[in-house]
């Protein structure tokens, strides 16, 4: 099995979860997604396979999204539009396989997800 993994490096949660999956021995495709921009066909992927609207995938407390969009009623076209433009805004990490993923914090989220999957 190999993941994918939507990660920043920066960010304690996130490399806590590349670590939590390395000591499970899984695969991974570790994408930096702040280096190497998703794109908008990957992004709406991304959301489909979380299963959620994209409002959820944004870090509200972000300066970007408070003096950019809070408090604005924005669509889900121009929320996915903000996130390909900040991709700061995107919740992290986002761990996914073929056919579904999970927000990888808290860890938990990710511990479930991982049991999930295995064959």
């Amino acid at each position: 099995m190999k993941l994918k993994v939507y990660h920043n490096s920066r960010c304690r949660k996130s490399r806590e979860a590349v670590e939590y999956l390395n000591t499970k021995g899984i695969d991974l495709d570790i994408i930096e997604y702040l280096k190497s921009p998703v794109s908008l066909k990957e992004l709406k992927g991304l959301i489909q396979l979380l299963n959620i609207k994209p409002i959820e995938l944004v870090r509200k407390n972000e300066t970007i999204w408070k003096e950019n969009y809070k408090g604005k009623t924005l669509t889900d076209s121009e929320v996915i539009d903000a996130l390909l433009e900040h991709p700061k805004l995107i919740e992290r990490p986002i761990v996914s396989s073929v056919t579904k993923a999970v927000i990888g914090r808290p860890i938990d989220n990710l511990i479930e997800f991982v049991n999930s999957i295995k064959p």
